[in-house]
């Protein structure tokens, strides 16, 4: 399927041969360009992943049969849309996700959560997304003669995250305008991946041990908190918008934010839980990233390594792209691309870390329910305050730090906004469920799993009871930009 123009006949506001210098500085009217479906590649692109191939097989190793897992990647993939309501407020403020979030928390408290709570999110993600290429890169380097279980995936970290940070330094121009070709170039790769697995599915497979009551229920939430993380974590999703123009429709974001990113999770991880049925246990002890390379015919062993890594470099290219505007919002006094060079030093030691202590299968899945603790919390406020302030927001109030600017509130603090996140995050941890941590309420259900959806509605509850938006923070819209909106 072809893909649409990517613009309207308007430059961009930096080259494609050079590094985009702009931060988190406000949009003009006059630098805004593109529309909507643009963002449709842009998320689809790094979401033809190998992680969901490794996520989908997990549900199948929990115990799930085959119908059971299809139903919870459907329900996992519905927090797209909360992505994308995110995403509509980066053309109404013109600036990044970590700044509109002082609206949240408060010039001061904004601070504390992007250092805390956003540094944490993006080097999950790095370090999770480059680990799956390195173990994919050091064993298609092992089937060359490279057989070092530790050197082989260090260097293919160190390769990839420089190429990586390449991207990140040229910003927004590099990666609208790339991204299209990479999400036809990966879908292409994944499908002819898919054609050859297909063939080793067991479409009767039944669990060798079928589940049944409080441990199906168990299994199922458990893979669901799995799922839900990935949107979740995407509160960045304003930083990719935030180019539009002001007057573009949210909905029309909401839709290809959301379906760019769902619909190549929905399809790969279903995928992943049919390669898991052809696959004996002991095959999936040697590794997920083995067994799968064993299925595939010796030529399009490296192209496949080769679509993982171009695929790593997409998603972890977008995020540390995010992620180096964080300095900027939190106060440091950096500029964008040394900002961008330290979240990848960030990522790539971590990284390194759990290339020597870990496997691919394990990590993912102990790192991604972790990873809820944070990024429901976060997310679920986002989206409410969005809803709350009807998607209003001004620049200009977003960058008044002054004491008593319009989100300065008590000395820099939104106690509500701060307040509601911690209050999700503790919830959440009383309800998790997994290998490292079994919290106290899920041990006395059984080991279910509710964390994402109890954390959520706690959060958006405290926030909605303690918050009442002043009239002075709900700026007025020009009647064509409303026209627009409707």
């Amino acid at each position: 399927m072809s893909q649409p123009p990517l613009t309207d006949a308007v430059s961009y506001p930096e080259p494609l041969a050079h590094p985009e210098t702009r931060g988190i500085e406000l949009i003009e009217d006059s630098e805004r360009h593109g529309r909507a479906r643009d963002l449709f590649p842009v998320w689809a692109a790094p979401n033809v992943s190998v992680l969901n191939f490794t996520v989908g097989a997990s549900l199948i190793l929990l115990g799930m049969e085959l119908w059971q897992a299809i139903l919870v990647i459907i329900a996992g993939s519905l927090p797209w849309i909360l992505t994308g309501i995110v995403a509509t407020s980066g053309p109404a403020a013109g600036t990044s996700g970590s700044v509109i979030t002082r609206a949240i928390y408060g010039i001061r408290g904004n601070r504390v959560v992007v250092a805390f709570f956003g540094w944490f999110i993006s080097a999950v993600f790095l370090a999770l997304n480059w680990l799956a290429s390195s173990f994919m890169g050091a064993e298609l380097l092992a089937q060359l003669g490279f057989t070092d279980p530790v050197l082989g995936p260090v260097l293919v970290t160190i390769v990839v995250a420089a190429i990586t940070v390449l991207v990140a330094v040229f910003g927004h121009s590099l990666i609208l305008r790339s991204y299209p070709m990479v999400a036809s170039v990966l879908l292409a790769v994944f499908l002819l991946v898919t054609a050859f697995i297909l063939p080793h599915v067991q479409w009767g497979y039944t669990a060798p041990a079928p589940l049944e009551g409080a441990p199906l229920w168990s299994a199922m939430t458990i893979g669901f908190a799995i799922l839900a993380s990935t949107p979740l974590s995407y509160t960045n999703s304003p930083d990719l918008a935030r180019y539009l123009p002001q007057s573009t429709k949210p909905s029309h974001i909401i839709a290809a934010t959301a379906f760019g990113g769902a619909l190549p999770c929905i399809f790969f991880t279903v995928v992943g839980a049919l390669l898991a049925t052809g696959i004996d246990a002991a095959a999936m002890d040697l590794g997920i990233e083995s067994a799968l390379l064993a299925l595939l015919p010796a030529w399009l062993g490296p192209i496949f390594v080769v679509g993982v890594i171009i695929n790593t470099i997409s998603l972890n290219g977008m995020t540390t792209y995010t992620a180096s505007m964080a300095f900027q919002s939190v106060g440091v006094p950096i500029r964008r691309i040394p900002s961008a060079v330290v979240v990848g030093a960030i990522g790539t030691a971590l990284t390194i870390y759990l290339v020597m202590s870990t496997s691919l299968l394990d990590a993912v899945n102990l790192m991604l329910q972790m990873l809820v603790l944070i990024s429901g919390p976060t997310m679920a406020i986002f989206a409410t305050d969005v809803i709350l302030r009807r998607n209003r927001y001004r620049g200009e109030d977003l960058f008044n730090e002054r004491p008593g600017s319009p989100f300065w509130y008590n000395g820099g603090w939104h106690i509500p906004g701060l307040l509601a996140v911690v209050l999700g995050a503790a919830v959440a941890s009383l309800f998790l469920s997994n290998e490292a941590w079994t919290g106290p309420i899920a041990a006395a259900m059984g080991s279910l799993d509710l964390s994402v959806p109890v954390s959520m509605a706690v959060t958006s509850g405290v926030y909605i009871a303690m918050t009442r938006i002043p009239a002075s923070q709900r700026p007025t819209k020009s009647p064509a930009i409303e026209g627009a909106r409707a």
